[in-house]
């Protein structure tokens, strides 16, 4: 599968709430680093993470990933990523975000997904209060420090 068709098929499976043809373009062992909720280990896993934690506070999610580059091993393209929250605070608003994806590939599928956002405006989007968005960044900030894999991104 060449870098354009996995990434359109990774956009169009989370769009459209299938965990498990997202989960396919995983290798059997394969991990997703969410910026918001964590790791998750394996296609079971990986499909539940779209299914039921994505879709579980929000909904119309639109992700458009920009500007691949890829050796072969490494896949690193720039995102915008979207949705509509449910939360109540919310109030049905669209939040979004940009980051950074970055994939170690293996067979054509991805074996590691990373990535590096700025999620602060979604949650301005979102009318958080200040005081909660600082509390989210910050764990969000020390938990990317935490992972050794991440230091060559990070300088």
């Amino acid at each position: 599968m060449n870098v354009a068709t996995l990434l359109r098929a990774f956009c169009e499976a989370v769009e459209s709430r299938n965990g498990e043809a997202f989960a396919k373009l995983f290798t059997e062992d394969g991990v997703y680093h969410d910026v918001f909720y964590g790791a998750f280990a394996g296609r079971a896993k990986i499909a539940a993470m779209i299914d039921d934690w994505f879709y579980r506070t929000a909904t119309d999610f639109r992700w458009v990933m920009h500007d691949p580059v890829s050796d072969g091993t490494m896949l690193y393209a720039r995102y915008t990523f979207s949705y509509r929250s449910t939360l109540p605070e919310a109030k049905g608003v669209r939040a979004m975000f940009e980051g950074v994806a970055i994939m170690t590939l293996s067979d054509g599928k991805i074996a590691r997904y990373h990535e590096v956002a700025n999620t602060a405006p979604a949650f301005v989007d979102l009318n958080f209060a200040p005081e909660r968005i600082a509390k989210i960044v910050a764990k969000q900030g020390a938990a990317l420090k935490a992972r050794p894999e991440m230091q060559q991104h990070l300088g």
